[in-house]
């Protein structure tokens, strides 16, 4: 099989540690690897490194292979602009076909989350892999939701295919974008709805077929440059179609449209760590429920918070339910309940004379 690790985003939930030179997907949030890194060594025993693909920025492409340096240069390859997943996972396909042929198994993943018992994740893979090989499905995987988050996108699940060692296929019967917290509730409620993990596995056929079915122009256009790929002339094609085509996500453009979609459902732990709030309730805490990163830290009164600033010291007194993140040049702080919307701040900091933060 291979894998496609889309690692284009700019995070900019994660202001202000990530910034336009180093995202989300580069930050060392857990630990001391970067996400990226993170993912490819969950990765790297499914399959060979020759078989796995980053896509990824022109401007993030020279990080990218110092994270991974075990791939070859011809495998990350770099977007001149950013056009969401749909044409990214486009353009991989027709690489993948031009490398291995329509029928290869693909699976396409993001860079930047978090899974939790690797075994589990690369079994559910393999399953779903060898399911699509036989079925010419696309295939999703869900997560079975443990509160109802509003951050996430739903998938509604239809009658059960099959159950292959333990793992529940079944159909999809439609899409739901992320809701609102009533909606949420009802959907936990059902039993009938899984978490949209934005994971993919498919026939690298079978997704060329849906893209020449639901997005036609797109496909043409993934045509005209298949025979400039793996050339010398292949950034320059790749920047010819990326200048002409829409911005459009795969969910969109292919999923909520074709006709054989199933889902496989996840037993292994799963977070896109979608906000800073996200970090705090995954990180480990202290005995007044504290994440706390720093040089040096005290804090009276003050409890449920995330803090972070790994140059200084942080002093904390009669605090709670805070988010605060220290940068060399930024400081960040709000409601943890309102972590999501650091997203809007950034696009309020890109209309203003301060675009140098970011």
């Amino acid at each position: 099989m291979y894998i496609v690790l889309m690692a284009g985003g700019i995070g900019t939930r994660f202001w202000p540690r990530s910034r336009a030179n180093m995202p989300k997907q580069l930050l060392n949030i857990f630990g001391n690897k970067s996400m990226l890194r993170m993912t490819y060594e969950r990765i790297r025993k499914l399959t060979d490194d020759d078989k796995i693909l980053i896509i990824t920025s022109m401007e993030l492409s020279r990080q990218v292979k110092e994270h991974i340096p075990e791939l070859p240069e011809a495998n990350i390859i770099a977007e001149p602009f950013g056009r969401n997943t749909a044409p990214c996972i486009g353009l991989a396909s027709a690489i993948i076909n031009k490398r291995a042929g329509k029928n290869e198994a693909m699976v396409v993943l993001p860079a930047d989350h978090l899974i939790e018992n690797d075994d589990d994740f690369r079994d559910t893979v393999r399953i779903a892999a060898d399911y699509v090989r036989e079925n010419n499905c696309l295939m999703t995987i869900g997560i079975a939701p443990a509160y109802p988050e509003t951050g996430y996108g739903y998938i509604q699940q239809a009658e059960k295919i099959r159950t292959i060692h333990n793992k529940n296929i079944f159909k999809v019967k439609t899409f739901a974008e992320k809701p609102n917290l009533e909606t949420a509730q009802r959907f936990i409620a059902s039993g009938d709805f899984f978490w949209n993990s934005g994971m993919f596995i498919w026939n690298v056929g079978t997704i060329m077929h849906n893209f020449d079915e639901h997005q036609h122009d797109l496909m043409h256009g993934i045509s005209e440059i298949k025979k400039y790929l793996d050339t010398p002339r292949m950034d320059e094609a790749i920047y010819d179609l990326y200048s002409k085509i829409k911005s459009i996500s795969i969910d969109y453009g292919i999923m909520e449209f074709a006709k054989d979609v199933h889902v496989i459902q996840a037993d292994f732990k799963w977070n896109d760590i979608g906000s800073w709030e996200a970090v705090f309730n995954i990180a480990q805490k202290d005995q007044n429920k504290n994440a706390v990163t720093a040089k040096d830290y005290i804090s009276i009164n003050s409890k449920n918070n995330y803090l972070f600033s790994e140059k200084k010291m942080v002093a904390a007194i009669g605090i709670k339910d805070i988010v605060l993140v220290d940068t060399d040049d930024a400081i960040l702080i709000c409601k943890k309940d309102q972590s999501q919307m650091v997203k809007d701040l950034v696009e309020e900091i890109k209309k203003t004379d301060l675009k140098n933060y970011l």
